[in-house]
């Protein structure tokens, strides 16, 4: 990664580690320890039921925690909002609150140091490091949520913030009752280890490697192998350029599942003010020679005070 990243490692030692810290070690070891007992557990009924699961959790994270919950891109009925909420849930990624509060922060501080997941801290930070230093994200426990003032209003939002970890577990609970070992280590442990990867990578490898076809004045970058891996949010350039966009592969050929369960629903009339980039608004994006400089300049990756200039 060159000259241009700051390397802020984060300490394992010598440093406060608060519960929340803990917690996530905690969970992140547990589902990689369970992950590793997929050999040994393998049957084809466990392996359907993983891929199953992979595609209805991370496509409610993408559609309900991202696009809906942090941007407003479309409208649903609260039965169906809470229902994709509740289905995120179980990806192990938080509650709707925190997730939602996190990607704000990105938004509002994109590529700089207050960027929660920021690259300018290294790749491995940016990655999945951030996740085990609590106060790099919000400076002190009270000072979380501060940005999601409208979904605490919520009482359903609230109850998930305070329980998301007991749905999850329950959730694991039900799998090996169904399947027995062999459900839970892939319907648990495998599907949500590669999809929680698929996310960090959106914050990571989006940032670092992949192609820019707009002007957004920061690193990120449009990585096919993420838009496939995490149902279409690796077309990333695009979402910085178009945050609002309840569509984020915009060329055909840019595979976005997340985007087609979303034009199937409003296709039923379950969801609304679905919106969309305009024609202006991409021409005042797009990359060309006589807007490249500003690219340029997220290009050369220099850090002044934590901002790039």
């Amino acid at each position: 990664m060159g000259d241009w990243v700051t390397q802020w490692r984060v300490e394992f030692l010598g440093r406060e580690w608060n519960f929340v810290d803990i917690g996530s070690v905690v969970v992140v070891l547990g589902l990689h320890c369970l992950t590793l007992l997929a050999p040994f557990h393998f049957n084809w009924p466990a392996f359907w039921a993983a891929v199953a699961l992979y595609f209805v959790t991370g496509v409610s994270v993408n559609l309900s925690y991202h696009k809906q919950l942090s941007h407003w891109s479309f409208k649903l009925p609260k039965w169906l909002e809470y229902l994709f909420a509740y289905c995120a849930v179980l990806s192990f990624q938080r509650s709707p609150l925190e997730w939602v509060s996190i990607h704000r922060s990105h938004h509002q501080f994109t590529d700089t140091l207050k960027d929660p997941h920021s690259p300018v801290r290294g790749f491995w930070y940016s990655h999945m490091g951030w996740i085990f230093d609590y106060r790099s994200r919000f400076g002190s426990y009270e000072a979380r949520l501060k940005n999601v003032g409208d979904l605490k209003r919520e009482p359903f939002y609230i109850f998930l913030h305070y329980t998301y970890p007991l749905h999850a577990i329950g959730f694991g609970v039900v799998l090996y009752a169904v399947g027995g070992l062999p459900f839970l280590v892939w319907g648990l442990g495998v599907r949500s280890v590669v999809f929680l990867h698929a996310t960090f990578g959106i914050n990571s490898i989006c940032h670092t490697w992949g192609q820019v076809v707009w002007d957004t004045g920061d690193l990120s970058r449009n990585n096919w192998l993420i838009g496939l891996m995490a149902h279409g949010e690796g077309w990333h350039n695009n979402h910085h350029a178009f945050e609002q966009s309840a569509r984020h592969g915009l060329e055909w050929w840019q595979v976005d599942v997340t985007w087609h369960v979303i034009r199937f629903l409003e296709a039923i009339g379950l969801a609304t003010n679905v919106k969309l980039p305009t024609e202006t608004q991409m021409k005042r994006k797009a990359l060309t020679v006589n807007n490249k400089i500003s690219e340029e300049k997220a290009e050369a990756k220099v850090i002044n005070n934590g901002k790039l200039e």
